[in-house]
């Protein structure tokens, strides 16, 4: 049977917290702070995982499974969509039928849907079963930062964050490196099959650890019609900007799409402002901190998640690394990002979130531009500085961002705040693949036939060009069989140059997002309603 306990949340104009109606400390494994803080991070490592584990496999699905470049994009893009879509209402789900139901069902599907994606022998049921990935991956991201906030103590909750947040950090960099090895050494199915042990694992320690906790006035029914009208606003704006390099940016289907989203938006705060229990009260968003947390989290995902898309085919294409290879390359990034947070979490609570937060996007943005300097001749070493200060960069950011967010809402809506941080950072990732993927394609079709011709190499016609320009917005030379060793060397150089100088790009509108990023950062505080899931259990 579930245990359940009940917690009073304090309103935004509360002056301080309601005593909870169940005091007792828990004693047991059941509701065990510590041990709930283990169970949920095993959960989210896997989602956190897949955000970017799949990047390095994704040459090799490319080549196994005949795939375009549109395609490679849309495993990413499918992925995040989904999470971003429906992270919100997945938060909801939580707040009124309990956080612990919720992740239990959302691992559980994760890890059948991940040994799906093993066993697919085509992209479009990859893709397919990517989408069903994100969507379980929405119910169970939102309900761990409920839990945690429901169970930890206020004096522990942002250690508690920090390692939560460590956690993601360590498994979105480390995702290449594990990915790596699992591709040269086994296969690229291999990279989902291993969520599903994981999740078995999650699975058992949840329905032996965690309690339910749930708000005395959480939500007792469900705005549909504001989850129809933001999930449809989400979608238009996604897709649209995921499509436009296909359909042009100047196109009327693109801002027919465009359009649409904002339509949609403004419905959605119309109606939010009518209905009885809405799915997200607009009386959030007047918490300066916590709008600024919320696009913190976008503007930083732009940055590193459509950043590390490009990264990874530079390493495996351009340097000619083998998985593993590249995924060590990224060790630094990975290593800082383990080390950082956890102090990043201890300055936070020390110096509260605003210096650390701004700190940590300037490195990043210095990060970025120094990556937009490398060729194909860099080193080791000189990566390495880049990889690691861009990890020291993002580790105050995904904690402390987290505790902004979640920390300044009131404790019936901490679901609904979870879904808001990881929609952020998955309409962001998303975002940043699209955003810098249209960057990229435009500076390759506007270099490439200059390029090619200034080479001496034969002319293309139109479809062999925009054949030759595909391969190359992924670092690969298109190298025809049979062709001469010089005229193929002249076309290996050509589309290296071609790729690093559309890369190079990218990172400098990356860093551009990260220094607005910045200031963004001065807007936030510590969270003001953190003491509303104090009393839930002492440590």
């Amino acid at each position: 049977m579930t245990s359940q306990t009940t917690i009073s949340a304090t309103g935004p104009g509360d002056k301080a917290p309601a005593a909870p109606s169940d005091p007792t400390p828990s004693t047991g494994l059941r509701g065990h702070p510590w041990f709930t803080l283990i169970t949920v991070a095993v959960g989210v490592m896997m989602v956190a995982l897949d955000g970017t584990i799949v990047a390095i496999a994704n040459p090799a699905i490319q080549k196994d499974l005949g795939a375009s470049f549109a395609d490679v994009q849309w495993i990413t893009n499918g992925y995040f969509l989904a999470l971003a879509v429906s992270l919100i209402t997945a938060g909801k789900l939580g707040d009124r039928f309990g956080h612990r139901q919720t992740f239990l069902i959302g691992v559980s599907g994760f890890a059948l849907a991940s040994g799906a994606i093993g066993l697919s022998h085509s992209i479009a049921f990859v893709v397919t079963f990517r989408v069903l990935q994100g969507l379980f991956g929405a119910l169970l991201m939102p309900a761990a930062l409920g839990l945690l906030r429901a169970t930890f103590p206020a004096e522990k909750l942002n250690m508690a964050i920090g390692l939560w947040g460590m956690v993601i950090g360590a498994s979105t960099a480390g995702g290449p490196i594990l990915g790596g090895v699992l591709v040269e050494h086994v296969n690229w199915q291999s990279v989902f099959f291993i969520n599903v042990p994981v999740g078995a694992i999650a699975l058992v320690l949840g329905l032996l650890i965690l309690r339910d906790h749930r708000a005395e006035n959480a939500p007792r029914s469900f705005d549909i019609l504001g989850i129809a009208l933001l999930s449809g606003a989400m979608f238009c704006l996604v897709w649209a900007l995921i499509k436009a390099p296909t359909w042009g940016w100047a196109s009327a289907t693109t801002w027919s799409f465009l359009a649409v989203s904002v339509l949609g938006f403004a419905l959605f705060a119309f109606w939010e402002q009518k209905v009885a229990e809405p799915l997200i009260p607009l009386g959030l968003f007047r918490s300066v901190p916590l709008s600024a947390g919320v696009v913190l989290m976008v503007l930083m995902a732009i940055a590193f998640m459509g950043g590390l898309f490009f990264v990874t085919f530079y390493l495996q294409n351009v340097h000619g690394m083998s998985p593993i290879d590249a995924g060590l390359h990224l060790l630094p990034l990975t290593g800082m990002m383990i080390v950082g947070s956890p102090l990043a979490g201890a300055a936070i609570t020390k110096l509260g979130p605003r210096i650390p937060l701004a700190g940590g996007m300037a490195a990043t943005a210095i990060a970025m531009f120094g990556m937009s300097t490398l060729t194909s001749d860099t080193g080791s070493a000189v990566m390495s500085i880049w990889f690691a200060l861009l990890g020291l960069g993002l580790a105050p950011v995904m904690v402390g961002a987290t505790e902004v967010i979640v920390g300044n809402a009131p404790m019936e809506l901490s679901g609904v705040a979870g879904g808001l941080q990881q929609a952020a950072m998955q309409i962001g990732g998303s975002l940043g693949t699209a955003v810098l993927g249209a960057v990229m394609a435009s500076r390759v079709d506007s270099d490439l036939p200059g390029n090619w011709a200034d080479a001496g190499l034969p002319k293309l016609t139109q479809p062999q060009l925009d054949a030759a320009a595909e391969a190359v917005q992924v670092g690969v030379a298109p190298v025809a069989k049979g062709t001469p060793e010089a005229i193929a060397a002249k076309i290996t150089q050509v589309a290296h140059d071609t790729f690093i100088s559309g890369m190079s790009l990218a990172c400098l509108v990356a860093a551009g997002v990260a220094v607005v990023a910045v200031f963004v950062a001065l807007l936030t505080k510590r969270g003001e309603n953190v003491e509303a899931g104090a009393g839930a259990a002492h440590i």
